[in-house]
């Protein structure tokens, strides 16, 4: 067959993805995300603080802005669904559920992660906190909800995309679990709009950042590894155009601190 031209059908070789700037097999990835943030969950937070300079709490800020939160009206009685994906810390909930809390809007809250630490840490803090009630959490992957069709008002995932080994999948099991009308916010480290500030800023990530890591957590590994998955992400105008193709609608995107994070938005039509 091979003559013919029709080898590649009979062909064994794995399909290969991004690591940071490494080539694994796609059926690896995963596991090698895990171990990064089975590594880092308990520090997770200090990790954001280190690798975005404090700067993600004001982005987060941003993008819970962004969920366009409303009071509901006096007849509205079933509540708000939100499902934050790659959420497990929690945070990004708990800031929600504030957010919701002092406008009297009744929300609801699913928190979904592939990684088991960091639903612990998660976990534990809804635990000690009056949110307890509204929300819970999930062990399961982004590429294969396990989520009803068209039964979720909001979806939001932050600094997760990047980590999702086949990310159209991720987005169409977005699509496929937003209701008509239903929002989507994505939270992303991008890439700065100059080559000179680009080169700055690498500069910055590719020495500063590993050596705060270890550190901090006693290992470098794990933050050289999410600078370099930084760089591997596509440019917002990039995943913008993605957001596009996998059939959002009304697709947008705001670059925060000059660029080096990217808030994304969209809807489910």
């Amino acid at each position: 067959m091979e003559a013919f031209g029709y080898g590649w059908l009979m062909s064994t070789e794995p399909q290969m993805t991004d690591f940071g700037f490494r080539r694994v097999p796609q059926a690896d990835k995963q596991a090698r995300v895990r171990e990064v943030f089975d590594s880092v969950a308990g520090r997770y937070d200090i990790m954001n603080d280190v690798m975005s300079g404090g700067l993600h709490r004001l982005w987060k800020r941003r993008m819970i802005e962004a969920l366009y939160l409303a009071p509901q009206s006096s007849g509205q009685a079933s509540p708000i669904t939100m499902l934050d994906v790659a959420g497990g810390t929690g945070d990004i909930a708990n800031l929600a559920l504030r957010r919701a809390q002092s406008q009297a809007i009744n929300l609801n809250i699913k928190v979904l992660d592939i990684n088991h630490e960091m639903l612990k840490v998660g976990q534990a803090r809804a635990n000690n906190s009056a949110n307890s009630n509204n929300i819970s959490f999930i062990h399961a992957n982004a590429e294969a909800l396990p989520i009803a069709d068209s039964s979720t008002d909001i979806y939001t995932i932050a600094f997760g995309m990047r980590n999702i080994t086949q990310r159209h999948k991720a987005l169409a099991e977005a699509r496929r679990v937003l209701k008509p009308g239903g929002r989507f916010v994505c939270l992303e480290f991008s890439h700065l709009p100059t080559p000179f500030t680009q080169k700055l800023y690498d500069a910055y990530s590719f020495q500063i950042i590993p050596a705060m890591g270890k550190l901090i957590a006693g290992d470098d590994a794990p933050y050289r590894y999410l600078v370099e998955s930084i760089r591997q992400f596509p440019s917002a105008p990039v995943y913008a155009a993605a957001l596009e193709e996998a059939g959002f609608a009304r697709v947008g995107y705001s670059r925060l601190s000059g660029g080096i994070a990217a808030l994304h938005y969209g809807w489910r039509l």
